[in-house]
C-alpha cells in the first residue's frame, strides 16, 4: 500500500465493515474494528439476508469464503405475488427458467462466517464512538465512550444509519420516509399454520391497498416474516395510546387499521407468535456525496441508507467494504484508492437508492394496488 503501512480502523462489525476487514486482511493489511456489542456473543438484529450475485456473494468470493457461505446458505423463494386487500392475485411474479438464482442465509449465521475468518484480537467489543478529532495530514483521533482513544490514519464508517463518523463528512442525516413496518412472525407455518404458509406461497406475498400493506415472506427453518406497513407518523403507537410491549393493545390498533380486508390476511396479525416490533422506515437523501475528506469515508447504510424495497442492503454493504478494501490493497496512494472507491461507490449507490426511493412510493401510494402493478416486474435482478 505505501512504504508506511497507514493504520486502519473500521467503526461497526455489521457484514460490511467486517467483509473489508476479511479483504484486507486477505491482501496483508492489519486493520482494527470497533464494535459497539458487548461481545461475539450478541447476535445482530435481523432475520434472513438475500444476497444476489452482483454484490454479496462477489464480495464473499474475493474474500475466499464463498465455499463456506454455499454450506450456510439455502435457496431463496422464488415467487412473489401481489394481491389486493380481497386477497384476489393480481400479479405473479416467477423466475424464469435458467434466471439468476436467489440465495439468502441467516444473518447471525453470516456474521459468525465473517468473524471466524479474522485474524485474533481484530474486532475490539464494546467500543463505542463518541467522536473523532482531526489531527492534521488525514489522521484522526478516535474517542470512544470508556474513555480509551487511538490515532489512525483511516477511519471507515461502516457503523449503519445512525453513523458517528458521517458527521465528520456531512451534515445530511436520515430521514423519516412516511411508512412504518411494523415486524413480527410464524413459526412453524406448514404445519400449525398452513393456510398461512400457502397464502405465502414459494417466496413473498405482497398485499397492497390504498397505502397500506400486509407483507410475508418465506424465512429460515418453516417460519414467515410477516409485517404490517402503512403511511403514518412514525409515533403512531404514542398516537394510540399502546406500547410495544403491550403485544394484544398493538395487535387490536393494526387490526384496527386494516379493518375491512379480507380475514385470510388479517389472520397474519392474529396468529403471530411472540410481539411486534416497530420499524419506521429511514433514508438519506439521493444522492448523497459528500465533500472528500482525507483519513475518512464510508460504507454501507452509512454511506447510502436505502428504504428496503430495493432489497440487497447487506450485499451493497459487502460489495462496498470489497472494493475499497481492493482499491486500498492495489494502490500505493491511500487517499487516491479511498476518492476512486467513492467516486464508484456513489454512482452505484445512487442508481439502487433511486429505484428504491421509486419502489417504496409506487407500493404506497394512494392508487395501490394499480401503481404496485409497475414495482414487481422492476424488482427482478
Amino acid at each position: 500500500m505505501h512504504p508506511t503501512t497507514p493504520r486502519i480502523a473500521i467503526i461497526g462489525a455489521g457484514p460490511g465493515g467486517l467483509t473489508c476487514a476479511r479483504v484486507l486482511q486477505r491482501s496483508g493489511v492489519p486493520v482494527t474494528v470497533f464494535a459497539h456489542e458487548s461481545s461475539v456473543a450478541v447476535d445482530p438484529q435481523g432475520g434472513t439476508l438475500e444476497l444476489q450475485m452482483t454484490t454479496g456473494r462477489t464480495a464473499l468470493r474475493a474474500a475466499g469464503l464463498y465455499e463456506e457461505f454455499t454450506a450456510l446458505a439455502r435457496p431463496a423463494g422464488q415467487e412473489v405475488r401481489l394481491l389486493d386487500h380481497t386477497a384476489t392475485v393480481l400479479l405473479r411474479d416467477a423466475p424464469a427458467p435458467g434466471g439468476p438464482d436467489r440465495t439468502e442465509v441467516d444473518r447471525a449465521g453470516l456474521r459468525r462466517l465473517l468473524l471466524a475468518s479474522l485474524t485474533a484480537g481484530t474486532v475490539h467489543w464494546d467500543r463505542y464512538l463518541r467522536t473523532l478529532h482531526p489531527l492534521g495530514d488525514g489522521r484522526h483521533k478516535a474517542e470512544f465512550d470508556d474513555g480509551h482513544t487511538e490515532t489512525f490514519d483511516l477511519v471507515i464508517g461502516a457503523d449503519g444509519a445512525w453513523s458517528r463518523v458521517r458527521p465528520m463528512l456531512t451534515d445530511d442525516t436520515p430521514h423519516y420516509s412516511g411508512v412504518t413496518f411494523v415486524e413480527t412472525g410464524i413459526s412453524d407455518a406448514d404445519s400449525r399454520h398452513p393456510d398461512l404458509a400457502r397464502l405465502a406461497g414459494d417466496g413473498s406475498v405482497l398485499a397492497l391497498s390504498a397505502g397500506k400493506g400486509l407483507i410475508a415472506r418465506r424465512h429460515g427453518h418453516g417460519r414467515l416474516l410477516v409485517y404490517a406497513a402503512f403511511r403514518g407518523s412514525q409515533d403512531w403507537a404514542l398516537e394510540a395510546g399502546v406500547t410495544m410491549t403491550d403485544t394484544e393493545a398493538v395487535r387490536a390498533v393494526l387490526l384496527d387499521g386494516f379493518a375491512g380486508w379480507d380475514d385470510r390476511l388479517l389472520a397474519l396479525l392474529r396468529d403471530n407468535d411472540g410481539g411486534f416490533v416497530n420499524r419506521p422506515l429511514f433514508a438519506l437523501p439521493v444522492p448523497h456525496p459528500w465533500p472528500h475528506t482525507p483519513g475518512l469515508t464510508l460504507l454501507g447504510d452509512a454511506a447510502h441508507l436505502m428504504t428496503p424495497f430495493a432489497g440487497g442492503g447487506a450485499g451493497l454493504a459487502m460489495l462496498d467494504g470489497c472494493e475499497l478494501a481492493r482499491a486500498l490493497a492495489e494502490a500505493g496512494d491511500p487517499d487516491a484508492a479511498v476518492r476512486a472507491y467513492e467516486s464508484a461507490m456513489l454512482r452505484r449507490a445512487t442508481q439502487v437508492a433511486e429505484h428504491a426511493a421509486r419502489a417504496l412510493a409506487q407500493a404506497f401510494a394512494p392508487d395501490v394496488p394499480d401503481g404496485a402493478l409497475r414495482l414487481l416486474p422492476a424488482r427482478r435482478p
